[in-house]
């Protein structure tokens, strides 16, 4: 599955790719005042990612962070180690048991439309993404955030229905970036991304379905980056994308395996890849008379998938045992999963009586050949039926996971093991439509999540992890990597962005011309 699937694409033919990739001539800045004066091509980072967010709603599960992160910045930032840094907070302080917390913010922020960055915009964000925007990353506030207080400008206090030692994590990914309280309010941050970084969308400057640029925003609370501007492109062909690559009409790109060898022949281009998504099968439909209630019927279905026919479809791609792997906070060794055993599986059936099973998953173009595979594999037992049924990629992130399917495959993008629980497998959980648990899980996740910060808490997690596993709530996972290339003629310090497990990603406050 390509990396870039998550995006709408908008498909640039390889004949006009260098006229669109041209540069032009006009005011930069963006819908504030504080766009500064035309700026020459040398100025402007040109990244494409394959195709543009369908909104640019803060939360959205439908914003790549490729795109997400050039307008918008978040509360904290997370080192690849777990370490959480300030950004637009500086402090926090949880509460007793980790039931409550409260964010001291900057007070030299603002928006890119002149509103104010304060805990009334905060609050705003964060009931927005909670009550409106849901889905995988707005799941976790509707089910952990109980309030959202103003304490003054610079102070925000949120109660939690649960110990939430791993909000801090949550605030530093994909949930909650800062958007515009104004914008939120009249709608047009669907349309239109204000936010407090360095770079402004401006529309004037922009093609629509082509190009979006993003100028030099003259009232940037930090450091000036090293391009004043970004322009981010949708050229979906691998083709044209690498041609303008290596023509220098554009600097970064995403890529796929089988441009690489026409990439690193150049003598002008540098290639990285990083793990980047995390996909596995959810049985949605797991409640008291549901389709896959029975856990020896999600046991039969989980050995029958051979995760490494799955992975051999791209070489981007590894089969896994389990959601988080060695070396992340979360990793269990003692996990073996299920996987490639027919036989097993079979015999499972025949002691179930061979029971029929007629069920239906959705798929998207980008990942419907992954998807057919799991479902024709599942479909070798005796009465069982798994048919696909495609969507359109708006369709698809909007009823993979939200219940319309008794099953589904997609990515799981939590980064702790707190938070994939609370997201897919509680009692509360968003992503859980069975609203289903087992006493045994929900006994070892309070204990786990009482253990927060402890020593004890690894060892806790990896039991919850070993229990979901042995449940056979999620199977069939694999790790996806993300490839990027660039050119050295035009960029350096091209390098992966702080942030784990986010697609389509660079850092880039640190690409800075070549010369």
């Amino acid at each position: 599955m390509s990396t870039r699937s998550f995006m709408l694409k908008a498909i640039v033919p390889l004949g006009i790719a260098g006229l669109l990739l041209s540069g032009c001539s006009g005011s930069s800045g963006g819908s504030g005042d504080g766009g500064s004066s035309a700026a020459a091509t040398s100025d402007t980072l040109r990244a494409n990612w394959g195709g543009f967010p369908e909104t640019w709603e803060p939360g959205s599960q439908a914003m790549e962070p490729g795109y997400m992160r050039v307008p918008y910045e978040t509360l904290v930032l997370r080192e690849k180690d777990g370490t959480i840094l300030p950004y637009l907070a500086t402090e926090w302080e949880f509460g007793e048991g980790a039931k409550s917390l409260t964010l001291t913010l900057r007070d030299d922020v603002t928006f890119h439309d002149g509103t104010p960055f304060n805990a009334e915009a905060v609050k705003t964000n964060i009931e927005y993404v909670r009550d409106v925007v849901g889905g995988q990353f707005g799941g976790p506030l509707a089910s952990g955030v109980e309030s959202v207080d103003v304490i003054d400008d610079t102070h925000v206090s949120l109660t939690f229905s649960r110990p939430f030692g791993t909000f801090l994590d949550l605030l530093s990914q994909r949930n909650l970036p800062m958007a515009s309280p104004a914008a939120i309010a009249d709608g047009s941050i669907k349309t239109t991304p204000v936010g407090t970084s360095p770079w402004a969308y401006d529309a004037e400057r922009s093609i629509d379905g082509t190009k979006m640029f993003f100028g030099e925003y003259a009232d940037y609370w930090g450091e000036k980056p090293g391009f004043a501007n970004v322009e981010l492109f949708g050229i979906a062909d691998d083709t044209a994308a690498t041609a303008a690559l290596l023509s220098g009409d554009l600097d970064v790109t995403d890529t796929e395996i089988d441009e690489l060898p026409r990439l690193e022949s150049a003598g002008n281009v540098d290639t990285f890849d990083y793990p980047a998504i995390r996909v596995n099968l959810n049985f949605l439909d797991r409640g008291a008379g549901g389709i896959f209630e029975d856990q020896q019927v999600r046991e039969a279905l989980c050995y029958a998938i051979d995760g490494n026919v799955i992975a051999s479809l791209s070489e981007d791609r590894t089969a896994e045992t389990q959601h988080f792997v060695e070396g992340e906070f979360g990793y269990n060794p003692e996990i073996v999963g299920y996987d490639a055993n027919l036989e097993k599986a079979k015999e499972i059936w025949e002691e179930l009586g061979n029971p029929e099973i007629t069920a239906q998953v959705g798929a998207a173009p980008f990942n419907k050949q992954e998807i057919t595979v799991r479902a024709e594999q599942m479909s070798q037992l005796p009465n069982v039926n798994i048919t696909v049924q495609e969507l359109t990629a708006p369709q698809y992130f909007s009823t993979w996971n939200n219940g319309s399917y008794p099953l589904g495959v997609g990515n799981n993008a939590q980064i702790t093991p707190a938070d994939w629980y609370g997201s897919w497998f509680s009692e509360n959980a968003p992503l859980n439509t069975s609203k289903t648990v087992s006493e045994k899980l929900s006994g070892l996740a309070g204990k786990a999540l009482g253990s927060t910060g402890t020593p004890e808490a690894d060892a806790n997690w990896q039991a919850v992890m070993q229990e979901i596993s042995d449940e056979a709530l999620a199977c069939s996972h694999s790790v996806n990597l993300e490839s990027i290339a660039y050119n050295t003629d035009t960029v350096a310090d091209v390098q992966p962005a702080i942030q784990v497990w986010e697609q389509n990603l660079i850092d880039y406050r640190a690409v800075k011309p070549a010369s």
